[in-house]
């Protein structure tokens, strides 16, 4: 099945969904720009594909985002979709909180993603089309235990969608914003806790594009935890808080 953009940027595409989406898409026909800060990654990903490109920085440098768009649009012409999935994260009890942590999960996952708008969205813009993603989570649906500073980032995330959604819509410009549960990459390789509904990558993929190729505003997944997730957020608090606190 060939999908309908003919270049798309993507951002955390050394590991994960990031990874698995440009394979996916490349494999639909797609040129793709990979980013992330590893080099030798993203070759060792790009040497599969004619059709992958790569351009390494860190999402935290605006400056060289900027750049990196700008030459990827040279070669390869406009970004007609753009997908930003780097993301950080860890966990801790209020104990252990570390202020450098809860700065770097904010950074990464929220100021990479403004970091890779601003340097994106104007083309977009002035061509009056385009269409642009992100990757929050369904722990942005509301506060889950011991994941603060990440469900605090994701939660920006989503309302940040929300929020930009009217305006884009009129200019023009598609957005989706993308809510995973639990998927098996790195970061949750370290993860210590059950995670229900544990999703392979690949498969989480597939959902994620066939979501854009809807141009759904939000793409959840899996259905179960996503079910589960919003009803508890419609909960009052002392409801919601009975129920969460047997997560610790």
């Amino acid at each position: 099945m060939t999908a309908p953009w003919k270049h798309v940027w993507i951002t955390g595409a050394s590991s994960g969904l990031g990874e698995y989406a440009a394979r996916l898409l490349a494999q639909q026909g797609c040129q793709v720009s990979i980013t992330a800060r590893s080099d030798d990654k993203l070759q060792a990903i790009a040497s599969e594909y004619p059709n992958i490109a790569v351009y390494p920085a860190d999402v935290t440098d605006a400056a060289r985002l900027k750049d990196i768009v700008s030459q990827m649009e040279q070669d390869h012409g406009p970004v007609d979709l753009a997908v930003f999935s780097a993301g950080a994260w860890f966990q801790s009890t209020i104990a252990e909180l570390k202020v450098e942590n809860v700065a770097k999960t904010f950074d990464v996952n929220v100021m990479g993603v403004v970091n890779a708008l601003d340097a994106v969205l104007p083309q977009m813009l002035a061509r009056g089309s385009g269409h642009v993603s992100w990757i929050a989570s369904v722990a942005g649906y509301g506060g889950l235990p011991l994941s603060a500073a990440y469900s605090g980032s994701k939660s920006a995330l989503i309302t940040m969608a929300e929020s930009m959604m009217p305006e884009l819509k009129k200019s023009g410009i598609d957005i989706s914003v993308i809510n995973p549960g639990f998927v098996r990459t790195p970061m949750t390789d370290v993860n210590e806790f059950p995670m229900p509904f544990l999703m392979e990558p690949e498969d989480a993929a597939v959902k994620m594009v066939d979501g854009l190729k809807a141009r759904k505003f939000e793409i959840a997944f899996p259905w179960q935890m996503v079910a589960i997730l919003k009803f508890l957020n419609h909960l009052p608090y002392w409801a919601y808080f009975k129920l969460v606190k047997r997560l610790i």
